[in-house]
């Protein structure tokens, strides 16, 4: 796994699943198609996580006398790590094509308006600054026996020192983790919504190819 490779000591870990009724190549498909724009229209508690979350940087914006940018009409697991570091974008750990993705981010999430660090692929894993938290989601796919297919999030967290461990353990225990849960289970259910609605006829069959793209993998 990704998350073993890039976090394998962290504080805290937490993971979602749910049995698509579709193979895994569609299932990988409607993954990779998920709006997470649109979860946070369509899912309700998702939306007002992610606006709770956004809204005292957005305060901050305006007692600045700056105007908080448009949010994006649409945007993909991909998507979210051609974003600038600085405004949270993540970094693309790994992908697998077909079977899974890693996304890292690293930042003081227990503030009220995070302060991100802009940390690479390649300096992810041994980041080690003081006052920050490392995290990396993880989601991945498998077949099952009877043609359905094992849609996983994984989560992780780690942080770079003593004071970041207790205030980050406190944003934890006051409801983070359960929203990373939501906001991981929302995009995993979209992806399972959309992958039994396609017609099973329309499958994408995998081309033989003479390795994977395994970006992370050494």
């Amino acid at each position: 796994m990704f998350a073993d490779q890039f976090l394998p000591t962290y504080d805290v870990s937490d993971s979602v699943a749910v049995v698509v009724d579709a193979n895994a190549a569609r299932t990988w498909e409607a993954l990779m198609d998920v709006d997470l724009m649109d979860v946070g229209r369509r899912k309700p508690l998702v939306g007002i996580l992610t606006v709770a979350r956004a809204l005292p940087a957005i305060v901050r914006d305006l007692l600045r006398g700056k105007l908080p940018a448009p949010p994006p009409k649409q945007m993909r697991l991909r998507d979210t790590a051609s974003m600038p570091a600085s405004d949270g974008g993540w970094v693309l750990l790994g992908d697998d094509r077909g079977v899974s993705i890693a996304l890292g981010l690293v930042g003081t999430f227990w503030r009220p308006v995070i302060a991100f660090a802009q940390v690479d692929r390649e300096r992810f894993r041994d980041f080690a600054e003081p006052g920050f938290a490392k995290t990396v989601y993880e989601l991945s796919v498998r077949e099952l026996p009877d043609g359905r297919t094992l849609l996983t999030g994984l989560m992780r967290t780690a942080t770079t020192d003593e004071r970041a461990r207790r205030m980050f353990r406190r944003y934890w225990t006051f409801g983070v983790g359960a929203g990373a849960h939501v906001l991981v289970d929302g995009v995993l259910d979209s992806a399972r919504e959309i992958a039994e609605r396609r017609n099973p006829d329309a499958d994408p069959v995998p081309t033989p190819v003479a390795g994977r793209d395994r970006a992370g993998v050494t």
